[in-house]
């Protein structure tokens, strides 16, 4: 079998696909992307393809290798993303050929099901319980929201006591039995949250997700000293060597992505690292059906797997949803807050070929938004 050609579709809302199709009509599909530069992941691809075609996909450690060493410079966000989609397509390929699902390939599961969870958006105490109680409705039995909107780095009595509010409106929608994460998104200073991160200890967050930024990974270790409530990053660390350090500090949660962390190869690696400190793996997914579909790949064969996140329904998808690159959507149901392990071959996912290669058609030039402090400086999003 050999690689005859990859193809790369930029879609709607901000995603961006790739399928590998080879000479004897097996088609693989992944998702490789960064968020606000689709275009840029776009033109790595296909850069990467040089060193596909012509080759043979199940072949997948081997090209993995090759995608990430075969060349001078390496790593970074748009490389590992760019290898991230292609490794998922070639996982893809390699479970069609056998008529296996990638997690046999993995060691076989380890689980039945997937605890999944949904974010909720808004600034506002109301806002957030509201949307709390549509995902409830859903079927979720946890969800993760924001700590706060645009902060600063050292926030102020009144600005932690909204951070304290939000929290406690979600609480009292979600009672006991359910589970509430918290986000930081990096927009607090190493003393920020460990001052805020204690004051959410009563209302038992299920973790606080990246409390700084990732370059100040070296100061994990104190945020992790100061609290009980378990600490977890890793949306923004895109491999092993880079999650080592974290893992070093005590993070309890590591949340690679399967766009970005080098896809299902890296992905699986990082996991059984995690494992050799305790830590627990909860992928970051707030992406489209492949980067889904292979994440769920990955926590059906993991131990040490926590919960996943999924973007159904995700309050910024305005222009197109998850679902509607899917034939069949009854594998990502999550009625009882988790999707069963599902056995089709290779990711377990029929992408509508037709509806993605019209999305593309439009495309789409999503950008994060860009925050400003009231003094007019440059705010975290």
């Amino acid at each position: 079998m050999k690689i005859t050609s990859v193809e790369t579709f930029l879609v709607p809302p901000r995603w961006l696909f790739c399928r590998i199709a080879t000479d004897e009509g097996i088609v693989g599909w992944g998702e490789p992307v960064v968020e606000g530069r689709a275009e840029t992941v776009r033109a790595a691809v296909d850069e990467l393809s040089d060193l596909l075609v012509g080759q043979d996909p199940r072949r997948v450690e081997d090209l993995w290798q090759l995608m990430t060493k075969a060349a001078f410079y390496r790593g970074g966000p748009v490389l590992s993303s760019a290898v991230a989609g292609l490794d998922q397509a070639l996982w893809d390929i390699l479970g069609k050929s056998l008529g296996a699902p990638v997690h046999q390939l993995l060691g076989g599961a380890v689980r039945d099901e997937v605890r999944v969870y949904g974010w909720i958006g808004g600034d506002e105490p109301s806002a957030v319980a509201d949307a709390a109680a549509q995902q409830v409705e859903s079927g979720l039995t946890a969800v993760k929201m924001n700590g706060s909107g645009r902060i600063g780095r050292m926030p102020t009595r009144q600005e932690v006591d909204g951070v304290v509010a939000r929290l406690a409106a979600v609480r009292e929608v979600l009672g006991d039995s359910r589970d509430v994460a918290v986000d930081f998104h990096g927009r607090f200073g190493v003393a920020a949250a460990r001052r805020v991160i204690p004051e959410l200890a009563p209302l038992h967050p299920l973790f606080v997700e990246e409390p700084v930024l990732p370059e100040y990974t070296h100061r994990l270790g104190d945020v992790v000293e100061a609290s009980a409530v378990p600490i977890a990053c890793g949306e923004r660390l895109y491999s092993r060597t880079e999650f080592l350090p974290a893992l070093q500090a005590g993070i309890a949660v590591a949340q690679p992505d399967l766009s970005h962390a080098g896809g299902i190869s890296e992905v699986r690696r990082i996991a059984s690292l995690a494992e050799t400190f305790d830590a627990l793996l909860a992928p970051h997914c707030p992406l489209g059906p492949i980067a889904l579909a292979s994440s769920l790949q990955v926590a059906f064969a993991t131990p040490n797997f926590l919960i996943q996140e999924q973007s159904i329904g995700i309050h910024y998808n305005t222009d197109a949803e998850l679902l509607d690159y899917v034939l069949d959507r009854a594998p990502f149901a999550f009625p009882d807050g988790a999707i069963r392990r599902w056995d089709a071959p290779g990711l377990g996912v029929d992408i509508d070929e037709d509806a993605v290669r019209a999305a593309d058609r439009r495309g789409h030039r999503w950008r994060n938004p860009v925050w400003r402090h009231d003094d007019g400086s440059f705010a975290e999003w």
